[in-house]
């Protein structure tokens, strides 16, 4: 249990200067883990001065300061990574195994990708009799959110840094001692006076006061819709860049010949080993309507079996969802599905048996489910999989394409032909066809209303990037 009472900035441990409360508590169980100082606006100006200042020489910094730097991050991490997998146990309540194998390697992939990216990427290219010169857009805004906190926090920040801009960084509020971790390791690994910067607190408060300061060059966000709406509102007037990655109600098709037991491992580990806390979950599957039974005969069976309880438990499969108000939502989201008609195939409303207390959830699946229901439009954020039939590969298509969102699609089947002609079909930032690994080091963000913005690999250093054209007279001929 730790009380986080002050900010990082400007190098430093800072006691606040306009601060709240905060009191964390573990959504297991529902008992207290701390509390900490929520920032103000004239914390936010306190960080982004501090950063602005230290702009001044950092964006001038070579490629070759900026690895060593990372470098020194990324030793301070791996000797923090067993206190930042209990911390994201802590707070959103991720099982153990998943918090260390999965929260924290991806994150590492982010600081080694980084430095691939440093030793690799031409900052200055000849064009004509000139150059073309990639430069840092300044104070870099950094807003995460808490379900993904050290791959979030770490992946925008390398990113940012290895472009040279300095970071104010506004973690979600509930992922603070991920957040304090971090900070502690920036600031052991000794990133220069201002260039990292920490302030929690609301979005309504930290978040726009970041998107609509003038002294911040660029703003990303990865959130809700309707949170990145304000922010882009507030740094409007400003005309600064804002990159954004939001949610998703991503579809998994199956082909006539796929392979179900494909299917099922995807909800599996894309879906409910992360109790659906996840904007890339494949929360609709569209099946061609003869085996739709055959597909919840394997699919069932699977999910009925995975242990539900206690993150700290090696043993457990699924953990609690990160808060009540979260809790309340996927189970307004349950009541929706059976009010509207759906199918309850398994789980449903309340908490899995033996599980009285914390934020637990049911994992839950509908069928007979129509396209145009709550349950298949809106993101539930939760671990409830709807089943779509579908008559026609050209009718599965328009029904994955038929959402606002456009994060992510899976898809399985093994005609080659099919395979490409639907891959090229789908809307989505990133397709992932037959169960193919994740690649963490590729872009990732979405169409639509998952956002406008790339992040991780080389195309999230560029994010944070300007290009400037220097225009030189052509070499005087020798005589």
């Amino acid at each position: 249990m730790r009380d986080h009472t002050r900010l990082y900035s400007d190098g430093s441990w800072a006691e606040p200067i306009d601060a709240s409360i905060l009191e964390l508590t573990d959504p297991a169980d529902g008992s207290r883990t701390g509390s900490v100082a929520l920032a103000g606006r004239a914390d936010v100006d306190r960080a982004v001065a501090a950063a602005r200042r230290a702009f001044t020489r950092f964006g001038r910094t070579a490629p070759r300061e900026r690895a060593a730097l990372l470098g020194r991050v990324l030793a301070e991490f791996d000797r923090r990574a067993a206190d930042l997998a209990d911390a994201v146990t802590t707070e959103m309540g991720a099982p153990v195994g998943l918090a260390r194998d999965a929260h924290i390697p991806t994150a590492r992939l982010q600081i080694t990708t980084a430095l691939d990216v440093l030793a690799t990427l031409p900052f200055t290219e000849p064009r004509g009799d000139g150059e073309i010169r990639r430069e840092p857009l300044g104070v870099a805004a950094l807003i995460t959110p808490w379900n993904f906190p050290v791959l979030q926090m770490v992946g925008k920040t390398v990113s940012a840094l290895a472009a040279g801009c300095t970071v104010v960084l506004k973690p979600a509020e509930t992922a603070a001692h991920t957040a304090m971790v971090f900070a502690e390791i920036m600031d052991r690994a000794e990133v220069p006076a201002g260039v990292f910067n920490l302030v929690p607190g609301r979005g309504a408060v930290v978040g726009e006061a970041l998107a609509s300061h003038p002294d911040v060059g660029v703003v990303s966000f990865t959130g809700s819709h309707a949170t990145a709406t304000r922010v882009t509102v507030a740094a409007a007037p400003t005309t600064k860049r804002v990159h954004t990655e939001l949610g998703g109600k991503s579809p998994q098709l199956l082909l006539p010949d796929a392979d179900v037991s494909v299917a099922v491992d995807t909800i599996h580990q894309f879906m409910m080993a992360m109790t659906g806390q996840i904007c890339s979950a494949p929360s609709r599957t569209l099946v061609p309507r003869e085996r739709v039974d055959e597909f919840l005969d394997a699919l069932v069976p699977a999910l009925e079996g995975i242990r539900v309880g206690d993150p700290r438990d090696p043993a457990t499969g699924m953990g609690p969802l990160a808060s009540a108000a979260q809790w309340r939502t996927v189970q307004r989201y349950i009541a929706s599905g059976v009010a509207a008609g759906a199918r309850l195939v398994t789980g449903g409303p309340g908490r899995p048996e033996g599980l009285p207390d914390g934020h637990f959830v049911r994992p839950t699946v509908f069928a007979d489910v129509d396209n145009t229901m709550e349950i298949a439009r809106e993101e539930i954020f939760g671990p409830v999989a709807c089943v779509i039939a579908y008559d026609t590969i050209a009718e599965a298509v328009d029904l994955a394409n038929d959402t606002p969102y456009g994060l992510a699609a899976y898809v399985v089947g093994h005609d080659a032909d099919q395979l490409r002609d639907v891959v090229a079909a789908l809307r989505a930032g990133a397709v992932l066809v037959n169960d193919a690994p994740f690649d963490w080091t590729a872009p990732w963000g979405g169409y639509k209303q998952s956002g406008n913005g790339r992040e991780f690999g080389v195309e999230g250093v560029l994010a944070y990037l300007e290009t400037k054209v220097v225009h030189r007279p052509a070499a005087t001929a020798a005589p």
